[in-house]
């Protein structure tokens, strides 16, 4: 049984934040340029339990963004990619995951991959120096094969580089690591932690660090990414699939209270036979005195999560960021952000100043957003 989405941030962690100089990031002027790109969006049907808890009726099948992220580092003007979305052609990957679309109960909406987005938006492919995956999943890895030899790998500690078919149940294959320098991350040689992640300073300024957050699937990684000198973007991987995992907590409604108008909807569109508060009344849920996130990770023995128990902890550490007025964290799968981020071409680094996480951290309990998944339906 899954204990943890029960204790509040405050109490596990014993500390609240005002700003990312609190989480003890050094300071620095280095900055990188962070642009998303939403390489489609994947239905998986019937398999929301899988993700989430609870799940209401009407909401069994999970639908999703799919977010790769451009970053380029604006001195020497290096480019990465962390996180690569899903190959265009699902049929030819691991026998064992291309029969999932093929039985149709995986699908997914869009005709092109990356690597076509990034240069129908004029960004050649050998201007890659660097791919990151934040894990290992089929909707993260992409299609390796379509970059040059020059553009390196990395991959989380404990990843499972074995390929089918040498391995008759591996997801991997040899043309996701051929031709490429392949770097496995090593986070006990750093001394560097931000709510007691591991960090590594990637290029050693202060712009962009990654970080160790395990339990999704071994090796599983985030980023912190300086956008200003004062503010960040979380690059969040699977950390999480929705934002009702993360949210509400304390420290986050007292950050960014929920609107006037979304308090009062959720009165009546939140069901109190699924979702209380010691302030709810039946039909009449309450926002405001709900202490703990609105959905669990599922610990399911079929979960999509290898390890729940590690995940919500790494969840847990992660929405610290979430509720500080400093960083916008954005995991791989929010379907309550695809409308509202400024998509490729455009920048994501002016996101303080322009409110954007004030307008957008509320999305996912707006029954007009397709977030919304907490009434039966």
């Amino acid at each position: 049984m899954l204990l943890l989405p029960s204790l509040s941030l405050i109490s596990l962690f014993g500390a609240t934040y005002a700003s990312f100089r609190d989480f003890g990031i050094p300071p620095s002027n280095a900055t990188v340029d962070i642009r998303v790109l939403n390489v489609g969006n994947l239905t998986l049907g019937g398999t929301a339990h899988a993700f989430i808890s609870p799940v209401l009726p009407g909401e069994e099948t999970l639908t999703g963004p799919m977010f790769a992220f451009l970053v380029e580092h604006n001195e020497t003007q290096t480019r990465i990619m962390f996180d690569l979305g899903i190959r265009k052609d699902p049929l030819n990957l691991a026998p064992g995951i291309a029969s999932l679309f093929s039985s149709g109960l995986f699908t997914v909406e869009g005709s092109k991959d990356i690597t076509d987005l990034l240069q129908d938006g004029g960004i050649p492919l050998t201007s890659i120096d660097t791919v990151i995956w934040s894990h290992a999943h089929f909707d993260h890895i992409g299609d390796m094969s379509k970059f040059p030899n020059t553009t390196g790998l990395i991959i989380g500690p404990g990843t499972n580089t074995s390929t089918f078919p040498g391995s008759p149940n591996g997801t991997l294959q040899a043309s996701d690591f051929a031709g490429h320098n392949v770097t496995e991350l090593n986070f006990s040689t750093t001394n560097l932690s931000f709510s007691s992640l591991k960090a590594i300073d990637y290029f050693g300024d202060g712009s962009f660090y990654l970080l160790n957050t395990p339990g999704h699937l071994p090796g599983h990684i985030s980023a912190l990414a300086r956008v200003t000198p004062t503010s960040f973007i979380s690059l969040g991987g699977d950390t999480f699939h929705h934002a009702g995992e993360a949210r509400p907590r304390p420290e986050f409604q007292k950050n960014f209270p929920c609107p006037a108008h979304l308090l009062e909807e959720t009165k009546t569109s939140i069901s109190t036979d699924y979702f209380w508060s010691p302030k709810s009344r039946d039909g009449a849920f309450d926002m405001q005195s709900r202490a703990q996130q609105l959905l669990a990770i599922s610990d399911l023995p079929d979960s999509f999560y290898a390890d729940p128990v590690r995940s919500q902890v790494s969840l847990e550490k992660l929405a610290t960021f979430d509720a500080d007025p400093d960083i916008f964290v954005i995991v791989a799968h929010d379907r309550s952000l695809v409308s509202s981020l400024p998509h490729f071409p455009a920048s994501l680094n002016g996101w303080k100043a322009s409110h954007l996480k004030e307008r957008t951290a509320w999305n996912f309990v707006d029954t007009a957003n397709p977030a919304f998944i907490f009434s039966p339906t």
